[in-house]
């Protein structure tokens, strides 16, 4: 059976042929979960014989696209695909990238390519075959947080076969329109900032007022229902499949402190899961879920595993407490629950954002109202399915209090920037604390850290003024990230790489290695310094972040083990052996022998890393026997050309092999008794192991045993 096409996808094929025909290029941007891999798919299936190759960010996003379509096609010609990450072929050498020859090249995520550490291998491999024809698929063309850059103009000169929005799928139907909930959660912080700029309020008229629409504001929040029996009144699927977002592991581990005490009114017995691994394909606790066909609620608490491109079969819905300023983290995180051809209303209950977050569906509502409009235009009513989301508010009135309250505090702005003006004449610079008070009791530091932090909702009038009495901008803590971002900018400069080792001093003595590790900490959340704020993730991706640092590093390390394999033809090498350029290949490969086996908790190898080791001789189920033979080779070969085993413990063979300390170890276990196998000394003897002076000419101080 050949692929099959939904009615939406079979238009937009249809439109990628015409542009590929015209072209040689063509993107196709439509919402997740609406089946826009099975596109390319059937433009493979047309195309019998021909080589492709297919890059994503990710191994198990692609297989589970080929499980999906051989669910429906299961004769589909896998074979002719070549499948790559970003990360992969950013790796790659130029005789790999030759070797390659597709037709066709899909880029799936595309809007990932703007990434400069994954865009620069893209460009490698797009100048290797200008004349391939190139597919994109992504949710977003825009990468907002990146200057707004178009990937669909830079990387397809504009060609866009077809383009989709998430509301015009929920209006056309091809996306199922959820139930979206809005709530509050952990209200008592932003109260509190509103009662502090209350109570800077210099008039005393204004704050009188101001504090009556707190105090009725508190009284709102007070009579609101709680997150309990919110999540008991709207999760009507008791024994359903539930995906719980967080901001960072710090964050998850509080969110799940309390799952009992939210969750249990609707099942005491709910199933609970986390996942902090970034690839699904390495999560135990993921694959459990998806197992998972209990009679009992089932929650998988995740970070970002599941923003881009993963599905799981029988979600009921999804609960964000994850706050994000990326359109496109927030509709990939909806689009976990959307998938066409879905007969359920799936459930969206949106606790993240608090008063802010009340209005985030309005993205959503808005682009199915421009669908409306256009489609009635064009003549097509019949194709509108759904025109409004269903919204329930639980907070209705707290949050028209609250933007009253907002109201009535921003006509103060022009009272407190007399005030900042006063101040600026006088002395010559606004450069005070947070805490400093006017003699006329006003908080002048709190109102200006107010305008630094809330910038980008002040008018361009008032930065303005605000620049003409020498407000600064950047307070310490952008000083300090600022001072941080340009060493690292002149190191990738220098390096082309952002991945110093953690101890790593710059010449004027800034610790940039402990500035990176510290900024992929704040990322995930693993430090108290809070969640790092996306345009800033953005700024350092421009100049080779690398966040997972644990897939480049394998990358690099599976470069090292090729490039021995293809000098040696196998990859026997001792325990402490190093490359040429200092890699320490004997103990990278040990590790990977004991990823395998499941020794580290968060880190397991996937079966394509298995499947490409495999393929250059490794050797999974080497023994500290064979180990032993090995270098009793290394120390054989040293003697037959030399006489001797007079080697400092220092001394290492041509390969990298550290010959002299394990020619140490043998010596000094043979003098402390330890060395009591017979048939090993006699072996050591025959090649003068117990007759060289250098036996007795070095201590034993700072000797590692090797035996």
């Amino acid at each position: 059976m050949s692929v099959q096409l939904f009615a939406h996808n079979r238009q937009a094929y249809d439109a990628v042929t015409a542009m590929l025909g015209r072209a040689s290029k063509a993107a196709v941007i439509h919402p997740t979960g609406t089946g826009k891999s099975f596109i390319a798919f059937k433009w493979i299936e047309e195309h019998a014989g021909a080589r492709f190759v297919w890059l994503s960010p990710s191994e198990y996003i692609y297989h589970t696209q080929i499980e999906n379509v051989k669910r429906t096609a299961p004769d589909f010609p896998v074979e002719s695909i070549t499948f790559l990450t970003y990360a992969r072929l950013m790796m790659m050498t130029d005789e790999e990238i030759a070797a390659l020859a597709p037709f066709g090249i899909i880029l799936d995520e595309f809007h990932r390519c703007g990434a400069k550490c994954w865009g620069g291998g893209v460009a490698r491999l797009l100048a290797a075959y200008p004349s391939a024809q190139l597919l994109g698929l992504s949710a977003t063309k825009i990468r907002y947080l990146d200057g707004q850059r178009d990937m669909a103009e830079e990387l397809f000169a504009g060609c866009v076969a077809s383009e989709m929005t998430l509301g015009e799928a929920v209006v056309r139907g091809i996306l199922p329109a959820p139930t979206y909930v809005t709530t509050i959660y952990q209200i008592q912080r932003e109260l509190e900032g509103l009662q502090k700029r209350i109570d800077a309020v210099g008039p005393a008229a204004l704050r009188r007022d101001s504090q009556r629409r707190m105090d009725a504001l508190r009284i709102a929040v007070e009579n609101a229902e709680e997150l309990p029996a919110i999540f008991a009144r709207h999760m009507t699927d008791k024994v359903g499949k539930y995906l719980v977002f967080c901001s960072g592991q710090a964050h998850m581990k509080r969110v799940l402190s309390h799952a009992k005490e939210w969750f249990g009114g609707i099942d005491p017995q709910m199933h609970v899961y986390s996942a902090y691994s970034a690839d699904p394909e390495t999560s135990r606790a993921y694959k459990a879920f998806v197992k998972d066909d209990s009679d009992h609620l089932k929650l998988l608490f995740s970070i970002n595993m599941l923003n881009e491109g993963v599905h799981v079969r029988g979600v009921s819905g999804v609960i964000l407490f994850r706050q994000t300023e990326s359109p496109i983290i927030y509709k990939q995180q909806i689009g976990r629950a959307l998938t066409t051809g879905s007969q359920s209303t799936p459930l969206i209950l949106d606790v993240v954002n608090n008063f802010g977050g009340l209005s985030s569906y309005g993205t959503i509502q808005s682009e199915m109202n421009e669908a409306v409009e256009r489609l009635r235009r064009e003549g097509k009513d019949s194709e509108i399915v759904v025109e409004k989301l269903a919204v329930v508010e639980q907070v209705r009135d707290a949050a028209e209090l609250f933007r009253q309250l907002e109201s009535s505090l921003s006509t103060t702005w022009d009272f407190y920037y007399e005030a900042a003006a006063s101040y600026y004449k006088e002395h010559g610079d606004l450069l005070i604390e947070r805490k400093f008070v006017t003699p006329e009791g006003l908080h002048l530091g709190q109102w200006l850290w107010r305008q630094r932090r809330d910038k980008a909702q002040l008018s361009q009038g008032q930065i303005e003024r605000l620049e003409r009495i020498g407000v600064v901008w950047t307070h310490y803590a952008d000083a300090a990230w600022e001072t941080g971002y340009a060493h690292a900018a002149q190191y990738y400069e220098e390096n082309g790489h952002l991945m110093p080792e953690f101890a790593y001093v710059c010449a004027d003595g800034y610790p940039l290695g402990a500035w990176i590790r510290r900024m992929r900490q704040m990322k995930s959340g693993e430090v108290a310094a809070g969640r790092m704020a996306e345009h800033r993730v953005a700024e350092l991706e421009k100049i080779g972040m690398v966040w997972d640092v644990y897939d480049d590093a394998w990358e690099r390390g599976y470069a090292q083990a090729k490039t021995y394999f293809e000098a040696h033809g196998d990859l026997n090498v001792p325990a402490r052996m190093t490359m040429e350029d200092g890699y320490p290949l004997g103990r990278w490969l040990g590790n990977q022998r004991q990823a395998r086996e499941g020794k580290f908790q968060h880190r397991q190898l996937t079966q394509e890393q298995i499947r490409r080791l495999d393929a250059i001789g490794m050797n999974w189920g080497r023994s500290r026997e064979e180990r032993w033979n090995a270098f009793y080779s290394e120390a054989r070969s040293y003697y037959c050309k030399n006489g001797n085993l007079d080697v400092s413990p220092k001394y290492k063979t041509p390969d990298g092999a550290c010959l002299g300390m394990w020619v140490y170890d043998q010596r000094r276990n043979w003098r402390n008794g330890k060395l009591s196998d017979p048939e090993r000394c006699a072996r050591l003897a025959e090649i003068g192991m117990f007759e060289s002076p250098a036996s007795s000419r070095h201590g034993d101080a700072g000797a590692m045993g090797t035996s």
